[in-house]
């Protein structure tokens, strides 16, 4: 088997175990890009309770974000964690996406992708999985997101090797898989319960839907 057949039979597997995950939760766009850049280093249940109360205060709005204070916008998003620097990056990035899109995602989504990804990237505090995350999720452009439980998952099963780095991999996707939004979108979703669920730090391998496939159930 090549390795898009591989690739593409796992993306099966995944989602007979799986079913439908329908990433990202958001009832916007913009909320998915706050999102985004909030889940930087905690989970997403306190994400949720940080965007409860942006969306209580009334200000879960690309305009009303860039005016607010600094130190209230803090304040609001203390549940996510690190609420201080996380307050400093998403103000850059609403200041960013107010001065370059007026706010409109839908303006943003309709550029090239390359160009907009090394835009974003361009953001002080803004990272290539969240940059990603926010192209792919908050946009519907059709950019791989990868984070560690890709690379475990793939380094276990012998498709990259250890030491590629986040473009390789992310090349990696692109030259075997179509550039399909959706597909991406879901496959992402379902390394992710893969990796939290059977591919941890130490490997569980029972019961796994990839356990089938070529693998090593080392510690990676």
């Amino acid at each position: 088997m090549d390795t898009a057949a591989t690739l593409t039979a796992m993306h099966q597997a995944m989602g007979r175990h799986f079913g439908p995950l329908h990433w990202w939760p958001g009832e916007t766009p913009f909320e998915v890009m706050v999102g985004a850049i909030l889940t930087q280093n905690t989970s997403w249940k306190n994400v949720e309770k940080a965007i409860g109360n942006l969306k209580a205060a009334g200000v879960l709005a690309p305009h009303a974000l860039d005016a607010l204070e600094r130190q209230a916008l803090a304040e609001l998003i203390r549940p996510a964690g690190y609420y201080n620097v996380k307050s400093l990056r998403l103000k850059a990035y609403v200041r960013w996406f107010v001065a370059r899109f007026d706010g409109d995602a839908a303006a943003m989504a309709a550029c090239d992708w390359r160009g907009l990804r090394e835009e974003v990237l361009s953001v002080k505090g803004v990272g290539r999985e969240t940059a990603d995350s926010i192209l792919l999720y908050g946009c519907g452009l059709p950019v791989f997101v990868v984070d560690k439980y890709t690379w475990r998952i793939l380094s276990r099963h012998l498709l990259i090797n250890p030491e590629d780095d986040y473009e390789a991999i992310q090349q990696f996707f692109r030259d075997h898989l179509p550039a399909e939004v959706a597909l991406y979108n879901e496959y992402h979703a379902q390394l992710v319960n893969v990796g939290k669920a059977f591919c941890r730090p130490t490997a569980r391998c029972a019961g796994c839907p990839l356990e089938s496939f070529e693998h090593r159930a080392d510690e990676v």
